[in-house]
Protein backbone atom coordinates (compact mmCIF):
# COMPACT_ATOMS: atom_id res chain seq x y z
CA UNK A 1 0.00 0.00 0.00
CA UNK A 2 1.58 3.19 -1.00
CA UNK A 3 1.28 6.17 1.37
CA UNK A 4 0.98 9.59 0.73
CA UNK A 5 4.02 12.06 1.55
CA UNK A 6 3.35 14.08 4.95
CA UNK A 7 3.22 17.96 3.14
CA UNK A 8 0.38 16.20 0.77
CA UNK A 9 -1.93 15.01 4.09
CA UNK A 10 -1.35 18.77 5.43
CA UNK A 11 -2.93 20.45 2.14
CA UNK A 12 -5.98 21.65 2.20
CA UNK A 13 -8.47 21.61 -0.97
CA UNK A 14 -10.32 24.86 -1.66
CA UNK A 15 -13.43 24.38 -3.89
CA UNK A 16 -16.18 26.83 -5.00
CA UNK A 17 -15.90 30.91 -4.41
CA UNK A 18 -12.92 30.09 -1.94
CA UNK A 19 -10.76 29.52 -5.44
CA UNK A 20 -11.68 32.31 -7.13
CA UNK A 21 -9.35 35.19 -5.62
CA UNK A 22 -6.40 32.78 -6.21
CA UNK A 23 -7.07 32.39 -10.06
CA UNK A 24 -7.22 36.35 -10.43
CA UNK A 25 -4.24 36.56 -8.83
CA UNK A 26 -2.21 33.62 -11.01
CA UNK A 27 -3.70 35.65 -14.10
CA UNK A 28 -2.87 39.02 -13.50
CA UNK A 29 0.95 37.53 -12.73
CA UNK A 30 0.88 35.84 -16.19
CA UNK A 31 -0.92 39.51 -17.90
CA UNK A 32 1.58 42.08 -16.20
CA UNK A 33 5.09 40.50 -17.34
CA UNK A 34 3.28 40.12 -21.00
CA UNK A 35 2.55 43.44 -21.22
CA UNK A 36 5.59 45.32 -20.06
CA UNK A 37 7.54 42.78 -22.96
CA UNK A 38 5.24 44.06 -25.41
CA UNK A 39 5.75 47.95 -24.23
CA UNK A 40 9.51 47.31 -23.80
CA UNK A 41 9.59 45.74 -27.98
CA UNK A 42 7.40 48.33 -29.41
CA UNK A 43 9.64 50.58 -27.83
CA UNK A 44 12.54 48.90 -29.09
CA UNK A 45 11.27 48.98 -32.29
CA UNK A 46 10.51 52.63 -32.56
CA UNK A 47 14.72 53.28 -31.27
CA UNK A 48 15.70 50.29 -34.02
CA UNK A 49 13.36 52.89 -36.92
CA UNK A 50 15.05 55.84 -35.49
CA UNK A 51 18.27 54.58 -35.20
CA UNK A 52 18.38 52.33 -38.18
CA UNK A 53 16.12 52.49 -41.06
CA UNK A 54 15.76 56.71 -40.22
CA UNK A 55 19.16 57.15 -39.63
CA UNK A 56 20.22 60.84 -40.70
CA UNK A 57 21.67 60.79 -44.58
CA UNK A 58 25.37 61.86 -44.77
CA UNK A 59 25.52 65.86 -44.22
CA UNK A 60 22.05 65.73 -41.91
CA UNK A 61 21.91 66.94 -38.97
CA UNK A 62 20.08 64.63 -36.83
CA UNK A 63 17.93 67.11 -35.37
CA UNK A 64 16.48 67.68 -38.45
CA UNK A 65 14.85 64.31 -37.99
CA UNK A 66 12.52 65.57 -35.10
CA UNK A 67 11.99 69.03 -36.71
CA UNK A 68 8.22 69.81 -37.64
CA UNK A 69 7.18 68.97 -40.64
CA UNK A 70 4.51 68.34 -42.79
CA UNK A 71 3.48 68.81 -46.50
CA UNK A 72 2.81 72.82 -46.42
CA UNK A 73 6.54 73.63 -45.12
CA UNK A 74 8.28 75.72 -48.05
CA UNK A 75 11.61 74.50 -48.89
CA UNK A 76 14.58 76.95 -49.12
CA UNK A 77 13.86 79.57 -52.35
CA UNK A 78 17.23 80.88 -53.79
CA UNK A 79 19.22 83.67 -53.17
CA UNK A 80 19.99 86.39 -55.63
CA UNK A 81 23.27 88.44 -55.36
CA UNK A 82 24.63 91.26 -57.52
CA UNK A 83 27.99 89.85 -58.99
CA UNK A 84 30.27 90.35 -55.75
CA UNK A 85 28.03 88.38 -53.95
CA UNK A 86 26.12 90.95 -52.32
CA UNK A 87 22.99 89.66 -51.18
CA UNK A 88 19.75 91.41 -52.82
CA UNK A 89 17.14 88.47 -52.17
CA UNK A 90 17.05 85.76 -49.04
CA UNK A 91 15.32 83.91 -46.76
CA UNK A 92 14.97 84.08 -43.02
CA UNK A 93 13.31 81.31 -40.80
CA UNK A 94 9.99 82.39 -39.34
CA UNK A 95 7.01 81.06 -37.33
CA UNK A 96 3.55 81.49 -38.62
CA UNK A 97 0.42 80.71 -36.43
CA UNK A 98 -2.59 78.54 -37.62
CA UNK A 99 -5.58 77.33 -35.96
CA UNK A 100 -7.96 74.33 -35.88
CA UNK A 101 -11.20 75.72 -35.29
CA UNK A 102 -12.67 71.92 -34.14
CA UNK A 103 -10.23 72.29 -31.11
CA UNK A 104 -11.27 75.86 -29.99
CA UNK A 105 -13.88 75.74 -27.53
CA UNK A 106 -14.77 79.41 -27.02
CA UNK A 107 -13.93 81.51 -30.37
CA UNK A 108 -14.68 84.97 -28.86
CA UNK A 109 -12.81 84.62 -26.09
CA UNK A 110 -9.62 83.30 -28.22
CA UNK A 111 -10.34 86.10 -31.23
CA UNK A 112 -10.29 88.96 -28.70
CA UNK A 113 -7.12 87.32 -27.37
CA UNK A 114 -5.38 87.41 -30.46
CA UNK A 115 -6.28 90.86 -31.66
CA UNK A 116 -5.13 92.09 -28.20
CA UNK A 117 -1.58 90.19 -29.17
CA UNK A 118 -1.88 91.24 -32.73
CA UNK A 119 -3.13 94.95 -33.07
CA UNK A 120 -3.54 94.53 -36.90
CA UNK A 121 -5.83 91.64 -37.05
CA UNK A 122 -9.59 92.65 -37.50
CA UNK A 123 -11.74 90.70 -34.53
CA UNK A 124 -14.48 89.84 -36.98
CA UNK A 125 -12.76 88.31 -39.78
CA UNK A 126 -10.68 86.25 -37.00
CA UNK A 127 -13.77 85.99 -35.21
CA UNK A 128 -14.85 83.99 -38.54
CA UNK A 129 -12.45 81.60 -38.95
CA UNK A 130 -12.36 80.60 -35.45
CA UNK A 131 -16.07 79.81 -35.41
CA UNK A 132 -15.64 78.02 -38.80
CA UNK A 133 -16.38 74.57 -39.34
CA UNK A 134 -12.83 73.52 -41.24
CA UNK A 135 -9.76 72.35 -39.73
CA UNK A 136 -7.19 74.84 -40.86
CA UNK A 137 -7.35 78.54 -40.83
CA UNK A 138 -4.00 81.04 -41.29
CA UNK A 139 -4.34 83.56 -38.32
CA UNK A 140 -0.85 85.13 -39.02
CA UNK A 141 2.44 85.06 -41.01
CA UNK A 142 5.69 85.28 -39.91
CA UNK A 143 5.04 86.28 -36.33
CA UNK A 144 7.92 87.29 -34.02
CA UNK A 145 9.59 85.22 -31.27
CA UNK A 146 7.93 87.30 -28.63
CA UNK A 147 4.52 86.76 -30.07
CA UNK A 148 5.09 83.36 -30.24
CA UNK A 149 5.61 83.31 -26.50
CA UNK A 150 2.68 84.84 -25.57
CA UNK A 151 0.00 82.53 -27.79
CA UNK A 152 1.97 79.76 -25.66
CA UNK A 153 0.97 81.32 -22.59
CA UNK A 154 -2.30 81.19 -24.03
CA UNK A 155 -2.82 77.14 -23.20
CA UNK A 156 -5.23 77.60 -26.62
CA UNK A 157 -4.94 73.41 -28.13
CA UNK A 158 -6.45 75.00 -31.06
CA UNK A 159 -3.35 77.20 -32.11
CA UNK A 160 -0.26 76.04 -33.36
CA UNK A 161 2.44 76.91 -35.25
CA UNK A 162 4.16 76.09 -38.81
CA UNK A 163 7.46 76.75 -39.71
CA UNK A 164 8.27 78.22 -42.84
CA UNK A 165 10.57 81.07 -44.13
CA UNK A 166 10.24 84.90 -45.02
CA UNK A 167 11.41 86.30 -48.64
CA UNK A 168 13.53 89.51 -47.62
CA UNK A 169 15.67 92.26 -49.03
CA UNK A 170 18.99 93.28 -47.73
CA UNK A 171 19.23 96.61 -50.40
CA UNK A 172 15.52 97.58 -49.51
CA UNK A 173 14.62 99.70 -52.52
CA UNK A 174 17.81 99.53 -54.39
CA UNK A 175 17.15 97.22 -56.90
CA UNK A 176 13.58 96.54 -56.03
CA UNK A 177 12.52 96.94 -60.02
CA UNK A 178 14.85 94.28 -61.66
CA UNK A 179 15.14 91.92 -58.48
CA UNK A 180 11.39 91.76 -58.14
CA UNK A 181 9.45 90.74 -55.20
CA UNK A 182 7.18 88.02 -54.47
CA UNK A 183 3.80 86.88 -52.57
CA UNK A 184 3.29 85.78 -48.97
CA UNK A 185 3.96 82.04 -50.22
CA UNK A 186 7.21 82.97 -51.88
CA UNK A 187 6.31 82.70 -55.07
CA UNK A 188 7.85 85.68 -57.72
CA UNK A 189 5.60 88.07 -59.07
CA UNK A 190 7.88 91.03 -60.58
CA UNK A 191 11.24 91.22 -61.91
CA UNK A 192 13.79 88.17 -61.83
CA UNK A 193 11.85 86.61 -58.69
CA UNK A 194 9.21 86.29 -61.69
CA UNK A 195 11.32 85.20 -64.47
CA UNK A 196 13.29 82.72 -62.76
CA UNK A 197 10.64 81.35 -60.30
CA UNK A 198 10.52 77.62 -61.20
CA UNK A 199 14.89 77.84 -60.71
CA UNK A 200 14.47 79.45 -57.54
CA UNK A 201 11.96 77.63 -55.78
CA UNK A 202 13.99 74.66 -56.81
CA UNK A 203 16.63 75.97 -54.33
CA UNK A 204 18.94 77.27 -57.00
CA UNK A 205 20.93 80.65 -56.50
CA UNK A 206 20.93 83.15 -59.05
CA UNK A 207 24.21 85.40 -59.72
CA UNK A 208 23.13 88.93 -61.71
CA UNK A 209 25.67 91.49 -64.10
CA UNK A 210 24.35 94.11 -61.38
CA UNK A 211 27.02 95.65 -59.26
CA UNK A 212 25.36 96.99 -56.04
CA UNK A 213 28.26 99.79 -55.87
CA UNK A 214 27.65 101.32 -59.24
CA UNK A 215 23.95 100.76 -58.71
CA UNK A 216 23.57 102.30 -55.64
CA UNK A 217 25.70 105.75 -57.57
CA UNK A 218 23.36 105.38 -60.72
CA UNK A 219 20.52 105.94 -58.04
CA UNK A 220 21.99 108.58 -56.22
CA UNK A 221 22.67 110.52 -59.44
CA UNK A 222 18.85 110.42 -60.74
CA UNK A 223 17.66 111.02 -57.23
CA UNK A 224 19.26 114.24 -57.99
CA UNK A 225 18.55 115.15 -60.76
CA UNK A 226 14.93 114.72 -60.33
CA UNK A 227 15.13 116.66 -56.78
CA UNK A 228 16.89 119.66 -58.86
CA UNK A 229 14.84 119.69 -61.79
CA UNK A 230 11.38 118.77 -59.34
CA UNK A 231 11.18 116.31 -62.04
CA UNK A 232 8.17 113.42 -62.36
CA UNK A 233 10.48 110.35 -62.76
CA UNK A 234 13.50 109.34 -63.88
CA UNK A 235 15.25 105.86 -65.02
CA UNK A 236 18.98 105.22 -66.15
CA UNK A 237 21.50 101.81 -66.63
CA UNK A 238 24.79 101.52 -66.51
CA UNK A 239 25.99 98.44 -69.32
CA UNK A 240 29.01 97.06 -70.16
CA UNK A 241 29.55 97.19 -74.00
CA UNK A 242 31.88 94.26 -74.67
CA UNK A 243 29.85 92.08 -73.07
CA UNK A 244 25.71 93.70 -72.80
CA UNK A 245 25.98 92.99 -69.02
CA UNK A 246 23.83 95.36 -66.68
CA UNK A 247 25.92 96.79 -64.13
CA UNK A 248 22.82 98.95 -62.69
CA UNK A 249 19.44 99.65 -63.29
CA UNK A 250 16.99 102.09 -62.22
CA UNK A 251 13.63 103.14 -62.17
CA UNK A 252 12.25 105.77 -59.75
CA UNK A 253 10.02 106.28 -57.85
CA UNK A 254 11.11 103.07 -56.96
CA UNK A 255 9.31 101.29 -53.89
CA UNK A 256 10.37 98.54 -50.80
CA UNK A 257 9.66 95.00 -52.17
CA UNK A 258 8.77 94.10 -48.23
CA UNK A 259 5.60 96.27 -48.32
CA UNK A 260 4.57 95.86 -52.25
CA UNK A 261 0.56 95.97 -50.96
CA UNK A 262 0.89 99.54 -50.05
CA UNK A 263 2.36 100.74 -53.16
CA UNK A 264 0.55 102.25 -56.50
CA UNK A 265 0.41 100.85 -59.51
CA UNK A 266 3.00 104.20 -60.75
CA UNK A 267 5.74 103.20 -58.18
CA UNK A 268 5.84 99.19 -58.99
CA UNK A 269 5.88 100.50 -62.91
CA UNK A 270 9.29 99.80 -64.61
CA UNK A 271 10.16 102.59 -66.42
CA UNK A 272 13.57 101.29 -67.49
CA UNK A 273 12.57 98.38 -69.64
CA UNK A 274 8.96 98.39 -69.18
CA UNK A 275 8.09 102.42 -70.28
CA UNK A 276 8.08 103.32 -73.86
CA UNK A 277 9.02 107.13 -74.48
CA UNK A 278 9.89 108.85 -77.33
CA UNK A 279 13.23 110.25 -76.71
CA UNK A 280 14.21 112.21 -79.09
CA UNK A 281 17.23 113.41 -80.31
CA UNK A 282 19.40 110.26 -79.16
CA UNK A 283 17.47 108.74 -82.72
CA UNK A 284 20.35 110.78 -84.82
CA UNK A 285 22.90 108.41 -83.61
CA UNK A 286 21.02 105.67 -86.06
CA UNK A 287 19.84 108.33 -88.72
CA UNK A 288 23.48 109.67 -89.09
CA UNK A 289 24.76 105.78 -89.10
CA UNK A 290 22.67 104.78 -91.77
CA UNK A 291 23.19 107.73 -93.81
CA UNK A 292 26.74 106.66 -93.39
CA UNK A 293 26.59 102.82 -93.98
CA UNK A 294 23.91 102.87 -97.01
CA UNK A 295 24.66 106.03 -98.50
CA UNK A 296 28.26 108.01 -98.60
CA UNK A 297 30.94 108.20 -95.48
CA UNK A 298 31.59 111.37 -96.74
CA UNK A 299 31.25 113.87 -93.63
CA UNK A 300 31.51 117.11 -96.46
CA UNK A 301 28.01 116.25 -96.89
CA UNK A 302 26.27 119.26 -96.75
CA UNK A 303 22.32 119.61 -95.61
CA UNK A 304 20.25 123.09 -95.95
CA UNK A 305 18.73 124.21 -92.35
CA UNK A 306 18.46 127.67 -93.06
CA UNK A 307 14.37 126.52 -93.52
CA UNK A 308 11.99 124.63 -91.74
CA UNK A 309 10.51 121.55 -93.14
CA UNK A 310 6.74 122.49 -94.54
CA UNK A 311 4.82 118.67 -94.70
CA UNK A 312 0.80 120.51 -95.22
CA UNK A 313 0.21 122.07 -92.03
CA UNK A 314 3.20 121.06 -90.18
CA UNK A 315 6.85 122.39 -89.96
CA UNK A 316 10.43 120.34 -88.78
CA UNK A 317 11.94 122.93 -87.35
CA UNK A 318 15.30 123.45 -85.14
CA UNK A 319 15.11 124.40 -81.38
CA UNK A 320 18.33 126.37 -82.28
CA UNK A 321 18.60 127.10 -85.25
CA UNK A 322 21.95 127.45 -86.88
CA UNK A 323 20.37 129.06 -90.29
CA UNK A 324 23.18 127.79 -92.65
CA UNK A 325 24.44 125.03 -94.39
CA UNK A 326 25.70 122.09 -92.21
CA UNK A 327 27.97 119.28 -92.74
CA UNK A 328 26.97 116.15 -91.37
CA UNK A 329 29.49 116.42 -87.75
CA UNK A 330 27.36 120.13 -87.55
CA UNK A 331 24.22 118.25 -88.01
CA UNK A 332 24.84 115.76 -84.95
CA UNK A 333 26.82 117.80 -82.90
CA UNK A 334 24.18 120.99 -83.07
CA UNK A 335 21.23 118.28 -83.27
CA UNK A 336 19.78 119.69 -86.31
CA UNK A 337 16.01 118.25 -86.24
CA UNK A 338 16.07 119.93 -90.04
CA UNK A 339 19.72 118.27 -91.21
CA UNK A 340 18.68 114.51 -89.62
CA UNK A 341 15.41 114.69 -91.20
CA UNK A 342 17.27 115.20 -94.34
CA UNK A 343 19.61 112.81 -93.83
CA UNK A 344 16.70 110.07 -93.33
CA UNK A 345 15.04 111.38 -96.54
CA UNK A 346 18.27 110.22 -98.45
CA UNK A 347 18.19 106.78 -96.81
CA UNK A 348 14.70 106.09 -97.70
CA UNK A 349 11.98 104.78 -95.79
CA UNK A 350 12.58 101.25 -96.57
CA UNK A 351 16.14 101.08 -95.07
CA UNK A 352 15.81 103.31 -92.59
CA UNK A 353 13.11 101.16 -91.36
CA UNK A 354 15.03 97.49 -92.21
CA UNK A 355 18.16 99.54 -90.13
CA UNK A 356 16.29 100.58 -86.70
CA UNK A 357 14.42 96.91 -87.20
CA UNK A 358 18.27 95.12 -86.84
CA UNK A 359 19.23 97.49 -83.94
CA UNK A 360 15.82 95.64 -82.22
CA UNK A 361 14.41 98.99 -81.69
CA UNK A 362 10.70 97.88 -83.31
CA UNK A 363 9.61 94.82 -81.31
CA UNK A 364 9.94 93.92 -77.64
CA UNK A 365 13.45 93.50 -75.98
CA UNK A 366 14.86 90.15 -75.48
CA UNK A 367 15.64 90.46 -71.54
CA UNK A 368 15.34 88.13 -68.36
CA UNK A 369 12.79 90.00 -66.54
CA UNK A 370 8.66 89.97 -67.71
CA UNK A 371 8.45 93.83 -67.55
CA UNK A 372 9.66 94.58 -71.33
CA UNK A 373 7.77 97.30 -73.00
CA UNK A 374 6.74 97.05 -76.99
CA UNK A 375 8.34 100.08 -79.29
CA UNK A 376 5.58 102.20 -80.27
CA UNK A 377 5.75 102.96 -84.39
CA UNK A 378 4.11 104.88 -87.43
CA UNK A 379 1.59 102.68 -88.59
CA UNK A 380 1.50 102.48 -91.48
CA UNK A 381 5.25 104.04 -91.61
CA UNK A 382 4.72 106.46 -94.39
CA UNK A 383 7.37 109.13 -96.10
CA UNK A 384 6.73 111.92 -93.54
CA UNK A 385 7.69 109.04 -90.59
CA UNK A 386 10.71 108.47 -91.75
CA UNK A 387 11.56 112.40 -91.63
CA UNK A 388 10.07 112.34 -87.90
CA UNK A 389 11.80 109.25 -86.97
CA UNK A 390 15.30 110.36 -87.92
CA UNK A 391 15.42 112.45 -85.22
CA UNK A 392 13.25 110.20 -83.15
CA UNK A 393 9.53 112.25 -82.79
CA UNK A 394 6.94 109.55 -83.58
CA UNK A 395 9.19 106.43 -82.45
CA UNK A 396 9.06 105.17 -78.57
CA UNK A 397 10.92 102.67 -77.30
CA UNK A 398 12.54 102.08 -73.54
CA UNK A 399 15.83 103.76 -72.38
CA UNK A 400 17.00 99.86 -72.11
CA UNK A 401 16.01 99.31 -75.42
CA UNK A 402 17.81 102.60 -76.66
CA UNK A 403 21.00 101.99 -74.65
CA UNK A 404 21.38 98.54 -76.17
CA UNK A 405 20.94 99.97 -79.90
CA UNK A 406 23.67 102.78 -79.12
CA UNK A 407 26.04 99.83 -77.06
CA UNK A 408 25.66 98.50 -80.99
CA UNK A 409 26.58 100.83 -82.93
CA UNK A 410 29.41 101.80 -80.81
CA UNK A 411 31.20 98.30 -80.77
CA UNK A 412 32.44 98.25 -83.72
CA UNK A 413 29.33 97.38 -85.31
CA UNK A 414 28.35 94.21 -83.21
CA UNK A 415 25.38 93.65 -82.17
CA UNK A 416 24.81 93.93 -77.87
CA UNK A 417 22.30 92.06 -76.31
CA UNK A 418 21.61 93.17 -72.80
CA UNK A 419 21.83 90.65 -69.39
CA UNK A 420 21.29 90.11 -65.70
CA UNK A 421 22.58 87.07 -65.39
CA UNK A 422 26.19 86.67 -64.59
CA UNK A 423 28.08 83.70 -67.00
CA UNK A 424 30.50 81.78 -65.51
CA UNK A 425 34.50 82.84 -66.01
CA UNK A 426 33.96 80.69 -69.28
CA UNK A 427 31.53 82.78 -70.69
CA UNK A 428 32.06 85.87 -68.98
CA UNK A 429 33.38 87.58 -72.43
CA UNK A 430 30.52 86.92 -75.30
CA UNK A 431 31.65 87.07 -78.75
CA UNK A 432 29.09 89.01 -80.63
CA UNK A 433 29.21 88.12 -83.96
CA UNK A 434 26.34 89.61 -85.41
CA UNK A 435 27.34 92.94 -87.36
CA UNK A 436 24.82 96.02 -87.60
CA UNK A 437 27.17 98.23 -88.73
CA UNK A 438 30.71 98.45 -90.44
CA UNK A 439 33.96 99.53 -88.49
CA UNK A 440 34.32 102.43 -90.10
CA UNK A 441 31.19 103.59 -89.00
CA UNK A 442 31.23 102.80 -85.80
CA UNK A 443 34.36 104.54 -85.33
CA UNK A 444 33.08 107.87 -87.08
CA UNK A 445 30.18 107.69 -84.84
CA UNK A 446 32.49 107.09 -81.70
CA UNK A 447 34.36 110.43 -82.71
CA UNK A 448 30.92 112.15 -83.66
CA UNK A 449 29.44 111.50 -80.00
CA UNK A 450 32.95 112.65 -78.65
CA UNK A 451 32.83 115.69 -80.84
CA UNK A 452 29.10 116.50 -79.43
CA UNK A 453 30.51 116.41 -76.23
CA UNK A 454 33.65 118.84 -76.71
CA UNK A 455 32.09 121.27 -78.80
CA UNK A 456 28.32 120.44 -78.94
CA UNK A 457 24.98 120.10 -76.92
CA UNK A 458 26.70 117.61 -74.65
CA UNK A 459 29.47 119.94 -72.83
CA UNK A 460 28.21 119.69 -69.68
CA UNK A 461 28.66 115.97 -69.12
CA UNK A 462 32.72 116.31 -70.06
CA UNK A 463 35.48 114.75 -67.50
CA UNK A 464 38.85 116.19 -68.11
CA UNK A 465 41.03 112.45 -68.94
CA UNK A 466 37.85 109.98 -69.30
CA UNK A 467 37.27 110.75 -72.87
CA UNK A 468 33.02 110.86 -72.61
CA UNK A 469 30.73 110.64 -75.97
CA UNK A 470 27.25 110.93 -75.82
CA UNK A 471 23.69 112.29 -77.08
CA UNK A 472 21.55 114.53 -76.05
CA UNK A 473 17.46 113.79 -76.61
CA UNK A 474 15.28 116.30 -75.46
CA UNK A 475 11.33 114.97 -76.39
CA UNK A 476 7.87 116.86 -75.57
CA UNK A 477 5.26 113.90 -74.29
CA UNK A 478 1.99 113.44 -75.79
CA UNK A 479 -0.83 115.47 -74.00
CA UNK A 480 -4.10 113.50 -73.01
CA UNK A 481 -5.76 115.42 -76.00
CA UNK A 482 -3.54 113.45 -78.64
CA UNK A 483 -0.97 116.24 -79.46
CA UNK A 484 2.10 117.54 -77.74
CA UNK A 485 2.61 119.45 -74.43
CA UNK A 486 5.25 122.22 -75.35
CA UNK A 487 5.93 122.36 -71.28
CA UNK A 488 6.30 118.67 -70.41
CA UNK A 489 9.63 116.87 -71.41
CA UNK A 490 11.69 113.60 -71.52
CA UNK A 491 15.21 114.88 -70.92
CA UNK A 492 17.58 112.31 -71.44
CA UNK A 493 21.37 111.19 -72.42
CA UNK A 494 23.55 108.94 -73.38
CA UNK A 495 26.92 108.89 -73.00
CA UNK A 496 29.93 106.20 -73.59
CA UNK A 497 33.47 106.22 -72.20
CA UNK A 498 36.46 105.95 -73.40
CA UNK A 499 35.04 106.83 -76.92
CA UNK A 500 38.07 105.98 -78.65
CA UNK A 501 37.41 102.41 -77.08
CA UNK A 502 33.79 102.19 -75.64
CA UNK A 503 33.82 100.02 -72.52
CA UNK A 504 30.98 101.55 -70.65
CA UNK A 505 27.16 103.02 -71.99
CA UNK A 506 25.54 104.90 -68.80
CA UNK A 507 21.96 106.32 -70.10
CA UNK A 508 20.12 108.98 -67.56
CA UNK A 509 16.29 109.72 -68.67
CA UNK A 510 14.66 112.39 -66.43
CA UNK A 511 10.44 113.07 -67.24
CA UNK A 512 9.11 116.48 -66.80
CA UNK A 513 12.11 117.76 -66.01
CA UNK A 514 11.45 122.18 -64.60
CA UNK A 515 13.85 124.07 -64.93
CA UNK A 516 16.06 126.41 -62.28
CA UNK A 517 17.95 128.98 -61.47
CA UNK A 518 21.21 127.43 -62.56
CA UNK A 519 20.13 125.93 -65.86
CA UNK A 520 18.72 129.44 -66.62
CA UNK A 521 15.20 128.03 -66.77
CA UNK A 522 16.19 125.76 -69.56
CA UNK A 523 15.18 121.75 -68.75
CA UNK A 524 16.55 120.66 -71.75
CA UNK A 525 18.90 117.35 -71.78
CA UNK A 526 21.89 119.42 -71.99
CA UNK A 527 21.24 120.77 -68.89
CA UNK A 528 19.35 118.03 -67.04
CA UNK A 529 20.77 114.42 -68.10
CA UNK A 530 24.45 115.55 -69.00
CA UNK A 531 25.82 116.87 -65.44
CA UNK A 532 24.25 113.53 -64.38
CA UNK A 533 26.12 111.37 -66.99
CA UNK A 534 29.67 113.65 -65.59
CA UNK A 535 28.89 112.50 -61.78
CA UNK A 536 28.44 109.13 -62.38
CA UNK A 537 31.54 108.54 -64.83
CA UNK A 538 33.81 110.33 -62.93
CA UNK A 539 33.15 108.57 -59.31
CA UNK A 540 33.11 105.36 -61.92
CA UNK A 541 36.14 106.14 -62.16
CA UNK A 542 37.28 105.97 -58.78
CA UNK A 543 35.07 102.59 -57.72
CA UNK A 544 36.74 100.75 -60.70
CA UNK A 545 39.86 101.92 -60.83
CA UNK A 546 39.83 103.67 -64.47
CA UNK A 547 42.84 105.60 -65.21
CA UNK A 548 42.08 108.62 -67.13
CA UNK A 549 43.57 108.85 -70.10
CA UNK A 550 47.02 111.39 -70.10
CA UNK A 551 48.01 113.77 -72.87
CA UNK A 552 44.85 115.25 -74.17
CA UNK A 553 43.34 112.10 -75.92
CA UNK A 554 40.38 112.95 -74.79
CA UNK A 555 40.52 116.22 -76.87
CA UNK A 556 42.13 114.99 -80.04
CA UNK A 557 40.10 111.37 -80.39
CA UNK A 558 37.76 113.41 -82.52
CA UNK A 559 40.41 115.77 -84.01
CA UNK A 560 40.30 114.86 -87.48
CA UNK A 561 36.77 115.51 -87.98
CA UNK A 562 36.88 118.93 -86.94
CA UNK A 563 37.99 119.67 -90.44
CA UNK A 564 34.39 119.51 -91.49
CA UNK A 565 33.37 122.13 -88.79
CA UNK A 566 33.25 125.61 -89.31
CA UNK A 567 35.14 127.07 -87.20
CA UNK A 568 33.35 130.18 -86.83
CA UNK A 569 30.21 130.71 -85.66
CA UNK A 570 28.48 134.19 -85.26
CA UNK A 571 32.05 135.59 -84.98
CA UNK A 572 33.48 132.82 -82.13
CA UNK A 573 35.61 130.47 -82.05
CA UNK A 574 34.13 126.95 -81.29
Amino acid sequence: MIRRPPFLNNHISMTGSASAPLALAKSRLIFLPAFFILCFGLVGLRLFDIAVLNAPAKGEKSEDIFAFTDKTIETGRGKILDRNGVLLATNIPMLSLYADPYLIRDPKAVAEQLVEIFPDLSYGKTLQQLQSKGRFAWIKRNISPASYKKILHLGEPGLAVKHNEKRVYPQGPLAAHLVGYTNVDRQGLAGLEAGFNTLLDQGEDIQTTLDIRLQHLLHKEISRAMDDFTAKAGAGVIMDVKTGEILAGVSLPDFNPHHVTDTSSSTLFNRLTLGVYELGSMFKIFSTAALLEYHSSDLNQEFDVREPIKIGRFQIRDYHPENRILTVPEVFMYSSNIGSAKMGEIVGTDLLRQFYDRLGLLSPLQFEIREVGRPLLPSPWRDINTLTASYGHGIATSPLQMSAAVASIVNNGLEVKPTLIKHDEHHQKIKYTNRIVSENTSHIIRKLLRLTVTEGTGGNADVAGLDIGGKTGTAEKISASGGYDHKKLISSFVGTFPSHDPQYIIMVMVDEPHGNKQSYGYATAGWVAAPAIANIASQMAVLLGITPASGGLQQDYSADIKQYVHLEKKGESL
